[in-house]
């Protein structure tokens, strides 16, 4: 009973040193890259918090550690802006959608973006935001019902999520490109520390006298990562877990929740259609890297088993 009695309290010792030194580390690095922010002290607060409170809610947050990972690398891609590795794609990629996507009006050739801009209703400005509001609480609360229900499950969700941002990321930096209200406010022009921007999501704020976008938008890590629209990947993950689980009817919510990100995406001019296919395709590659390539590997697999033991 004394060994049993030492032994956890070893263990117990250890996780605070480790667990205080991340959270300090975090908080270093975060100010030393992108300056301090109240929100950094409010994460590390929280994960300390769920940390220690009870066996369950360390499980927990050790499996929402994945998606804490993914707005870390997020929001450090502030001090690495894309643009200064490679050339922004503005005016090519404008091209290329009214070519394959364009719509007639008025005599002349349009991006669906632009023909939106001059459609616009009150409806589908409250639709289109209430749409882009659920881009990450869906996959969260759908991830929180997993780890409750299927803890094996929500592990492949976590992960492929997470894997799926990366090739977003990587594209990021490959292919800098702008999104279309950048064109509309500044033409082809680059300009560099361009501040994020609420485009058509702004009429959803003036409707309701809110600033929900203007917010969320004003923390944008770089306006120049239209490409992949992650986005529209978000979704495509949740259905497709949401059908492996059988989830029956919630899994129509999910598929009408992903073709309404979809349209937002477009109506309110923050991506184009071939940001939105580019989101699907990252998307499928990434759900296929996982289940075909990686968890077939038997180190990664190894690894997976490792840490569903840690959450299990």
């Amino acid at each position: 009973m004394q060994q049993t009695v030492k032994s956890y309290t070893s263990l117990f010792k250890k996780n605070i040193v480790i667990t205080t030194a991340i959270s300090f580390l975090y908080l270093l690095v975060s100010a030393s890259l992108i300056g301090f922010k109240p929100e950094q002290v409010l994460l590390v607060g929280i994960f300390n918090g769920l940390f220690y409170a009870t066996p369950g809610s360390r499980k927990f947050i050790i499996g929402f550690s994945i998606f804490i990972i993914y707005w870390i690398v997020f929001d450090y891609m502030k001090a690495f802006p894309n643009y200064s590795f490679n050339t922004v794609h503005i005016e090519s990629l404008y091209n290329a959608e009214k070519y394959l996507f364009g719509i007639g009006q008025a005599g002349k050739l349009v991006t669906p973006n632009e023909y939106w801009l001059q459609h616009t209703t009150v409806f589908l400005d409250v639709v289109t935001g209430v749409f882009y509001l659920c881009w990450i609480p869906v996959p969260l609360i759908f991830a929180a019902y997993l780890f409750y229900k299927n803890r094996e499950l929500f592990l492949r969700f976590a992960l492929t999520f997470f894997l799926v941002n990366l090739l977003g990321f990587i594209v990021y930096y490959i292919y800098p490109a702008a999104p279309p209200w950048y064109i509309q406010q500044h033409g082809f022009h680059f300009v560099a520390k361009t501040p994020g921007n609420t485009a058509g999501l702004q009429r959803f704020d003036d409707f309701f006298h809110v600033n929900i976008f203007k917010s969320l938008y004003a923390k944008s890590s770089n306006v120049f990562a239209a490409m992949p629209s992650l986005h529209s990947a978000y979704p495509v993950i949740v259905l497709y877990y949401g059908l492996k689980a059988r989830l029956g009817k919630i899994n129509l919510f999910f598929c009408f929740v992903m073709l309404g990100i979809w349209f937002a995406a477009v109506y309110t001019s923050h991506h184009y259609i071939l940001d939105v296919l580019s989101g699907l395709i990252c998307a499928l590659l990434g759900i296929v890297l996982l289940q075909s390539v990686i968890l077939k590997n038997k180190r990664y697999k190894a690894w997976f088993d490792a840490i569903f033991k840690r959450i299990g």
